[in-house]
């Protein structure tokens, strides 16, 4: 009984105990760079919301066609805004390491990043034209 009890005892405390082992501690001026680029990446989104507005009208445009052109800058106020909030939070809250640790909050990590159509439209716009 008292070996079951034992085996018990430290079969619980390598579980437990395990978790903590695994974790390895970050260098400070890892944690402190990777502040240092969420506080930047904010900021920069904050400063260059409003190229979403241009970038979602040409985005919309090469995907939808001219419907594109009534679309997209709806799209672009909504994202200029999303942006925007996206940006001062991380700018905010740049020293928690939250999402992930000190990951993008937003895809896109900047603006001027996916300019390219989310699918291959090409085709069906240029049958359009025809």
């Amino acid at each position: 009984m008292k070996k079951v009890l034992l085996l018990s005892a430290f079969l619980c405390a390598f579980v437990l105990m395990r978790p903590g082992f695994a974790v390895a501690e970050q260098q400070p001026e890892v944690i402190a760079e990777k502040m240092a680029i969420k506080l930047t990446r904010g900021v920069t989104n904050v400063v260059t919301s409003i190229v979403e507005l241009p970038k979602q009208t040409i985005v919309t445009t090469l995907e939808m066609g001219a419907v594109g052109l009534i679309v997209g800058p709806l799209k672009g106020i909504g994202m200029t805004v999303y942006r925007a909030v996206v940006g001062a939070a991380e700018t905010v809250f740049c020293m928690v390491p939250q999402p992930g640790y000190y990951d993008p909050m937003i895809d896109p990590e900047f603006v001027w990043q996916g300019w390219e159509p989310k699918r291959d439209t090409t085709k069906a716009v240029t049958e359009q034209k025809q």
